[in-house]
């Protein structure tokens, strides 16, 4: 994509980090952009804080978890902006747990939350915003983001 100008942008884990880096440069660029995020406070706002930069600008409160979600945010995007050329499939979490337990004691809810945020957010989004993208017969994309852990393993015993 080269003109990002009325381009319209989903960036999931947009209320802080990396995922509020990318709506800052997208709305920069010229485009218009939804912020979503499970933490509505922090969402609100990070969605106010931008509108200093543009008005274009939806903020929904999702978690990536439910497809539900993922569903109401796609339609609320459409019924706002009239489309979706980039969705960023960023929101993650980690271990919440102290960081001297040891990988394997934590408890399997936790296993099962990260899951569910990391794998299952992102299958939510692309099986809910692709079709619609195909649908627009345009150019578009998916940008999945990974934290530096998908990358290493934890050394056992340390």
């Amino acid at each position: 994509m080269k003109e990002f100008n009325d381009k319209v942008a989903v960036i999931t884990g947009a209320a802080s980090g990396i995922g509020r880096g990318i709506a800052e440069k997208f709305l920069q660029e010229g485009m218009k952009v939804v912020l979503a995020d499970i933490e509505s406070k922090a969402l609100a706002k990070t969605g106010e804080e931008l509108k200093e930069i543009s008005s274009n600008v939806l903020t929904v409160v999702t978690d990536v978890s439910k497809i539900d979600d993922v569903k109401t945010l796609a339609q609320k995007t459409i019924d706002h902006f009239g489309a979706v050329h980039i969705l960023c499939n960023n929101a993650g979490v980690g271990f919440a747990t102290k960081s001297s337990t040891t990988v394997w004691e934590n408890s399997l809810s936790e296993w099962k939350w990260i899951f569910d945020v990391n794998l299952w957010g992102v299958i939510h989004g692309i099986h809910v915003f692709i079709p619609i993208m195909l649908k627009q017969n345009c150019q578009c994309y998916v940008i999945n983001t990974a934290s530096m852990a998908g990358l290493i393993s934890p050394t056992i015993g340390i």
